[in-house]
Parts: structure tokens; C-alpha cells; sequence
């Protein structure tokens, strides 16, 4: 079965594009609106001194700072008003959806529609400045602990520093929204994938003056491409991988007319979760951590120097929790998107079932057996792709911009907007066979 990507390389038309008027302005107002987020990461922080700061962040930039630099587009290197970027707002949303297998009440919102999503989201949206405003708190401190970094430290620069940075979070959320509803993508996931891939070029520069130099052998380099074009296509395959559950629907009867038997497949892919379960876990791991490479500085002891220690990029204990948070968010996050007992129910009442099992409860578990035995593929894919690929640039001091983590966001989020696009240019073109229809019959 070819991909949406596959259909629109091979039915592109740009005929189409000219007439899909509502796509157009919907990809005109994503690349608006990504333009002005990639703008905000260029608005330096008041009050510190940005020479001392650049040369703090390249003392410590090794590790998970730089991973939070990455997914914060360079806001971080530059310390800009969108330093935080809209991983607070993802960290709201893990422990709402936590919550909400906990708390009945807020599992009854959910099930309550348009209604109970509009709540969920509003308290996601208070919990976002709850952690935006301990991390901004944090960073300020942290920022005041360094030497020359803040020209005049002091409460002024706290709360200054907590206003900038939560705003900054907070209108990104609001920027994120208006993509999801207005433009072309989900905004949160484009948001991340365009600060990974601004930096692109200048990562890939960086490396070939590494390899000029004779820091990285010209073998390594080509190792590195050849591991990166593998991952991508890994990637591509695996994202497009599931297993069909064949479908029969028997003969029926309505009114006079009577319709055959059909069959059809029920589609489980083998990463339902997507590329959710990498940016959760990495969000989780940066919380701590992040505060913790600017406070603790060098051989410091207590909380703060066992996190920059052990929780380093590379470290086995960094390496263990990444991967356990991402085989936990990849059942979790699966889970909350696909209901066997809710698809067995829909089957049941229009009839539909499955080959060999019975309609109902044992059509329901069957489902989840099944799901539950390719999570377990779907959830080793993703710890291999964010892992391996870590553990050889951890070895040999390469940018972070070539792990696995950043190439599933960037292929991920690339293929989910082709196929929005492809989406928008079938209706276009279903709209305009609709009104040829409608002209010829009004002719006849």
C-alpha cells in the first residue's frame, strides 16, 4: 500500500495546488507563524551579559543542555525569551493524561466529547505556567550562581526572568494551537521539528570542519551518513508498518434491498504512539536536568551535582530511564488513542467481526492481545532508534543533531504533514467532481 507521500509524489499537480485555495493560506500561515517563532529565538534574555553566557553554555553545552538547546531551536545557546520553548507545555500534558487514568472524574471529562476536551485542555494550560514558572524560577537562580552571566542579580531579575521565559512558553502554546486549527500539521510537533532543523546546516558544518581539522576521521563521517540515511529509511519502513485484521461483514437485509457480504481490514499500526513517546520522555528527563547543568558546576555535591553527573548525555543511568520512559509512553500514549473494547463494541453493532473469534468481549481481547504484542515491536523501534544512535555520537562527540531522537521527530513529523497535505488536495479534488456533477445534472 503506497504512503500519502508515495500518492502525492506520484499525482502531484500543481493545477491542484493553484485551485486548493484553503490550503494554500494554510501553509502560508504555518510558515508565518514558524517564521515568528524562529524570529523569538533571537530575543536575548534582559539582564544578562550574552558573551558570558555563550561562554558558559560551550563549558557545559556536552550532555543534556545541548539536547534541550536542540529541541529549543539554539534558544538555549542564546538564551532567549523562548528558551523554555513549549516543553512545559508537554510536560502539562504527560501528567494530565496520568491523571486521567487515575482520577474518575477527569476520566469522565474525557468521555464527555468537545465539552470535555475544551476543560482538559484549560487545565493542561494551568499546569503549563505551574512548571514554566518552577523552571524559569530555576533557570534564574542557576543563571545568578555563574559568574558575570547576570549584570545586576537580585529579585528584579528573578521575577523579570520568570515573566520572560513563562510568557515566551505560553504564547508558543497559543502559536501551536492556532497551527493545529488554522494551518497544516499538528503545532507543537512543528514547532520542535523547526528548531531541529534550523540547526541542521550549521550542524552539518560544524561536523565537516571537525573532519577538516582531523578531529573525526573521514571513515567516521562516512559511517555517520551511511548510519543516518539507514535510520531515516528504518524509519520510514517502520512507520508505515501494521497489521490488517481482517474484517467480514455478512450478508444483510434492509428494506427491499438486499447487500452482499464484504470484507475489510482493521489497520494496527506498529507505532500507534508515534513520535509522542521520544518528546515525552526527553521532556520528563530535561526537567531536572536542565536546572541542574546550570547550577551544579563541576565537582559539586548534593541533588544538583548527582543529577549533572549521572543524569549526563551518555551516562548508563541517563541511557536506562530514556529508554524505560519511552517503552512506558509508548503502552501509555497507545493506549489512551486506541480502545479494543470501544472498536469491538462499533464492530458488534454494525455487524462486523472477525474470522474465528466471537463478537463482543473475546473480539475485545483478541484486539488487545494482538495490539499489545506489536506495541512491544513498536516500543523496541523507537528505544533502538533514540538509543543507538546516541551511544555511538556520545563515543564519538559528534552533534546531537544526528541522533535518533531528532531524525524520528523531523522524518515523523514530515510524513504526518504530507499526508494532512495529500488530505486537503483529495477533498479539493472530490469538491470539484461534487460541483462538475451538480453542473451537469442542472444542464440535463
Amino acid at each position: 500500500m503506497a504512503s500519502a507521500a508515495e500518492q502525492l509524489a506520484a499525482n502531484i499537480n500543481f493545477a491542484a495546488f493553484g485551485k486548493a485555495e484553503e490550503l494554500k493560506k494554510r501553509i502560508w500561515f504555518t510558515l508565518g507563524a514558524l517564521i515568528v517563532y524562529r524570529l523569538g529565538t533571537y530575543i536575548p534574555l534582559p539582564g544578562i551579559d550574552p558573551a558570558a553566557f555563550s561562554a558558559h553554555f560551550q563549558s557545559h553545552q556536552q550532555g543534556v543542555l545541548e539536547m534541550f538547546n536542540m529541541f529549543a531551536g539554539g534558544a538555549v545557546q542564546r538564551m532567549a525569551i523562548f528558551a523554555l520553548n513549549i516543553m512545559p507545555y508537554i510536560s502539562a500534558s504527560i501528567i494530565v493524561q496520568l491523571m486521567t487514568s487515575v482520577i474518575p472524574s477527569l476520566e469522565q471529562l474525557k468521555k464527555e466529547g468537545e465539552q470535555g476536551r475544551k476543560v482538559m485542555n484549560q487545565y493542561t494550560r494551568y499546569l503549563t505556567v505551574v512548571i514554566a514558572v518552577f523552571q524559569a524560577y530555576g533557570i534564574a537562580v542557576g543563571l545568578e550562581g555563574q559568574a558575570n552571566v547576570v549584570t545586576d542579580p537580585g529579585w528584579f531579575f528573578r521575577v523579570s526572568t520568570v515573566l520572560t521565559l513563562t510568557g515566551g512558553t505560553l504564547f508558543l502554546m497559543w502559536l501551536g494551537e492556532q497551527i493545529t486549527s488554522r494551518g497544516v500539521g499538528n503545532g507543537s510537533s512543528l514547532i520542535i521539528f523547526a528548531g531541529i532543523v534550523a540547526a541542521f546546516p550549521a550542524a552539518i558544518g560544524n561536523t565537516l570542519e571537525l573532519s577538516r581539522q582531523g578531529a573525526i576521521s573521514p571513515l567516521v563521517l562516512l559511517g555517520l551518513l551511511v548510519m543516518s540515511l539507514a535510520v531515516v529509511a528504518f524509519i520510514v519502513f517502520m512507520e508505515r508498518a501494521q497489521r490488517r485484521l481482517l474484517i467480514t461483514y455478512p450478508k444483510r437485509q434492509q428494506g427491499n434491498r438486499i447487500y452482499e457480504g464484504q470484507t475489510s481490514f482493521l489497520p494496527l499500526k506498529l507505532n500507534t504512539s508515534g513520535v509522542i513517546p521520544p518528546i515525552f520522555a526527553s521532556s520528563l528527563l530535561l526537567l531536572p536536568t536542565t536546572i541542574a547543568n546550570f547550577a551544579a558546576n563541576g565537582g559539586a555535591g548534593g541533588v544538583l551535582g548527582f543529577l549533572a553527573t549521572y543524569l549526563g548525555h551518555g551516562r548508563p543511568a541517563y541511557m536506562f530511564m530514556y529508554v524505560a520512559l519511552i517503552v512506558f509512553f509508548a503502552f501509555f500514549y497507545t493506549a489512551i488513542v486506541f480502545d479494543p473494547v470501544e472498536t469491538a463494541d462499533n464492530l458488534k453493532k454494525h455487524g462486523g467481526f472477525i474470522p474465528g473469534v466471537r463478537p463482543g468481549d473475546r473480539t475485545a481481547h483478541y484486539i488487545d492481545h494482538i495490539l499489545t504484542r506489536i506495541t512491544v515491536l513498536g516500543a523496541g523501534y523507537l528505544a533502538l532508534i533514540c538509543l543507538l544512535p546516541e551511544m555511538l555520537i556520545s563515543q564519538f562527540a559528534l552533534p546531537f543533531y544526528f541522533g535518533g531522537t531528532s531524525l524520528l521527530i523531523v522524518v515523523s513529523v514530515t510524513m504526518d504533514t504530507v499526508a494532512q497535505i495529500h488530505g486537503y488536495l483529495q477533498a479539493q479534488q472530490y469538491e470539484g467532481l461534487v460541483k462538475k456533477a451538480k453542473l451537469r445534472g442542472k444542464k440535463k
